[in-house]
């Protein structure tokens, strides 16, 4: 694949002809060109040899590949060791903010994953061709990257002439730049679009030691499918690994390469999260509506969308009412950590579907589905450590006591790397593996996280501040500060303004708190006031319902499996730090009541460790003061924690 559709040297480009130039352009764009692109292709030509009549030396690129986003830029210039990168509007006669983000989104993208752009000048350019002249200010942030500029057709060749004579003079090699290693990290909305239109996990994902360990877990999985295939037996595998290490990422781009209808796999991808189902169906159906030429209708795009990620309770229900085999021989289960004990699930049974008597937990029943099929099946359970947040949900530990007791035919497969009791409470995996026919394979344990592309670290700071090991805390966050911002205010106001000041362009923020802050009612957050997940995670800054309003907050069970850029966790009563390790609250009625029971305190802590490893960029932690008239917010409550993460090394935003 080209990385852009033409390239040469600028004054190349103004002597060659423009059809032939056109002539490039058109031989490299693999999809019907429409008359509009062309055109547009046409317009910048004329408005680019025009502008840049006097520059002599530079490179141009025109229709620049940006993995991630799954885009091209309209036109990149590279001159006087400054990057610009431009994005055209032919015809538009005002600058519109959605096209300026658009241009920032661009050079955010080439900034963070395209290694020779690491250290460059990198300035964004809208060109609204026919609008009026625009006040422009040259501000750099400081990772060297410019605010955008405006320009129309008639002084954008002025605009970057005076910006290079005040800003240029460095050195950028422009071809090794061409060719650049890219790196993407997508967020898991962008992973499943990309994956949903034909992309591999290679191509959208880093190519360092985390996406490596990514791959190796694919091509193991679809080495265990194909054996298991030939020998007709049934295969489950457990693919474990530290939050944002890329379980999700892994299990999406495995049913979309085992969605093979004609080979009679029929691969899907099931999660009892039902956020995240819904967003990423969502997103889904969004984005084939944006790609289509047919003018597809959202109801069949939506439809579509099912058909690649299901509701895990969907399955199941029709499992219940239709002995037969599913139609399935390849199940993704997300989030397998979650599925219920045998108590949850029986009394679900009762009270929901009028099942008395009804013996087996989620686990053992959803394997019993797959056990129906006479030949061969495969399960793929995405296990999280730590990642329990509701009454009965079970973890790794039950669906090892399933195959136990009743599925001992099968052969499993997991990582002998699993070692934190998040996963095991705190007995041995061998010990674990008694019994079945278990098989170590070392690749099926993702411990590097993708998720924060800045640090590879924040899931195990998290764990060491969770766990109360304040030394490992300390030198972790050392590490952290330098690239991934974690500060901490007393005021929710600050935080809001902290998060407007860090995000650019369409770089997502949001508000997040457990399920049981009840008392962050007087700083305006109501966790009881249950959002939306679609449109708080998809819909767009001018929507009130979105995350980047900062008025409506998500909890663990809104945001578990999904991401933001920039955080704001706000810290209750319910999590507090008293003598050196953490006590536990729930609120009733009035008043704060201690958590007993050790299964309840797990939910707990671990609703903490989703909400603080939600954040791809940086976070900023809001403790309140309390106030010393309200017996369920003293100060008591909360200095103690405040305290704590200060003597971490977190800074207090000024």
């Amino acid at each position: 694949m080209f990385r852009s559709y033409y390239s040469d040297n600028i004054e190349n480009f103004l002597r060659a002809s423009n059809d032939e130039i056109l002539a490039n352009l058109t031989k490299q764009h693999t999809f019907s060109l429409e008359e509009q692109q062309r055109n547009a292709w046409i317009q910048e030509i004329d408005i680019l040899k025009e502008q840049l009549n006097n520059t002599k030396s530079g490179r141009i690129f025109f229709e620049y590949s940006i993995p991630r986003m799954g885009k091209r830029t309209d036109v990149i210039l590279i001159l006087n060791g400054l990057v610009f990168v431009l994005e055209f509007k032919i015809n538009e006669n005002q600058y519109n903010n959605t096209d300026v983000d658009q241009c920032f989104d661009y050079v955010l993208d080439l900034k963070y994953f395209h290694e020779e752009s690491h250290n460059a000048k990198l300035i964004p350019i809208l060109i609204a061709s026919n609008a009026v002249d625009a006040k422009n200010v040259f501000e750099k942030y400081e990772d060297n990257v410019f605010k955008p500029l405006r320009c129309n057709k008639k002084n954008l060749g002025k605009t970057i002439y005076d910006f290079s004579q005040k800003f240029g003079g460095g050195h950028v090699d422009a071809l090794k730049w061409e060719h650049s290693i890219y790196k993407p990290t997508p967020t898991i909305i962008e992973a499943a679009q990309a994956l949903y239109q034909g992309h591999s996990v290679k191509e959208i994902s880093r190519s360092d030691s985390g996406a490596e360990n990514l791959t190796k877990t694919a091509e193991a999985i679809n080495q265990i499918i194909e054996k298991t295939k030939k020998s007709k037996t049934k295969s489950i595998c457990f693919i474990t690994g530290v939050p944002g290490a890329g379980k999700t990422l892994a299990g999406l781009n495995l049913a979309n390469e085992r969605h093979r209808f004609t080979q009679e796999e029929h691969a899907v991808f099931l999660s009892g999260n039902g956020p995240l189902v819904d967003v990423l169906q969502e997103a889904l159906a969004r984005n084939k509506l944006v790609s289509s030429l047919t003018g597809i209708k959202k109801s069949t795009a939506l439809r579509e969308s099912k058909a690649f990620i299901q509701n895990i309770h969907h399955f199941r229900d029709a499992s219940l009412s239709d002995p037969n085999p599913p139609i399935e021989k390849v199940v993704v289960f997300d989030e397998a950590q979650r599925a219920w004990n045998e108590k949850q699930t029986s009394s679900f049974m009762q009270r929901k579907k009028g099942i008395q008597g009804f013996s087996l937990s989620e686990s053992e029943f959803l394997i019993s589905v797959m056990d129906r099929h006479k030949d061969w099946a495969v399960i793929v359970c995405l296990i999280g450590g730590g990642q329990e947040i509701n009454t009965g949900e079970a973890g790794l530990l039950a669906w090892l006591s399933a195959l136990k007791r009743k599925f001992s035919h099968w052969d499993v497969f997991v990582s002998n790397e699993i070692t934190d009791t998040e996963y095991t409470k705190g007995l041995k995996i061998q010990k674990l593996l008694q019994g079945i026919k278990a098989k170590s394979i070392s690749e099926l344990h993702l411990k590097t996280s993708i998720r924060s592309f800045r640090s590879e670290n924040v899931a195990k700071f998290v764990k060491s501040v969770l766990d109360c090991d304040i030394q490992s805390a300390i030198n972790l966050h050392a590490d952290l500060d330098k690239k991934y911002p974690i500060v901490i205010t007393r005021d929710i106001q600050k935080a809001r303004n902290w998060l407007r000041q860090k995000a650019r362009a369409n770089e997502r923020f949001g508000l997040v708190a457990s399920s049981n802050a009840k008392r962050l009612k007087p700083h305006g957050i109501f966790v009881e006031l249950k959002i939306d997940p679609k449109n708080w995670f998809l819909n767009s800054k001018d929507d009130i319902r979105s995350s980047y309003f900062l008025e409506d907050v998500a909890t663990e069970f809104d945001i578990q499996g999904l991401e933001l850029d920039w955080i704001c966790v706000s810290w209750d009563a319910d999590f507090r730090f008293v003598n050196n390790t953490w006590q536990y609250y729930q609120f009733r009625g009035t008043v704060w009541q201690n958590i007993l029971d050790d299964e309840n305190k797990s939910y707990l802590k671990n609703s903490y460790r989703v909400l603080l490893t939600r954040a791809r960029q940086g976070l900023v932690i809001f403790i309140p003061r309390g106030y010393a008239n309200d017996p369920t917010r003293l100060p008591s409550f909360y200095d103690e924690t405040y305290r704590y993460l200060k003597a971490i090394g977190l800074r207090e935003i000024s």
